[in-house]
């Protein structure tokens, strides 16, 4: 019973994560296509303090031993890879 609670605890801290992943995406998505550039300052700002926020989520989240370091790694360059593809869209636009 306790192995299952503790597997149910890493699957909801995974999916919570990605999930939060998710939103900084579209947060961006909808800045980018609604409000700033990718050069602008407020854009830039945005992306690094919901950057940072998620690392911290993720790095807690290790350290509970909820997820693993490579997991956790795994999601932000998921993040950066997508975030990556749309700024090279917006330039070309």
């Amino acid at each position: 019973m306790a192995s299952e609670m503790i597997l149910d605890h890493k699957e909801k801290a995974n999916a919570l994560l990605k999930a939060d992943a998710a939103k900084i995406l579209k947060l961006i998505k909808v800045q980018m296509d609604n409000l700033t550039m990718p050069q602008c300052p407020l854009y830039e700002e945005v992306l690094d303090t919901q950057m940072f926020g998620l690392s911290r989520e993720i790095d807690f989240a290790v350290r509970l031993g909820l997820i693993e370091e490579t997991e956790g790694k795994a999601i932000l360059d998921e993040l950066e890879r997508e975030l990556s593809i749309l700024h090279e869209a917006s330039v070309k636009k």
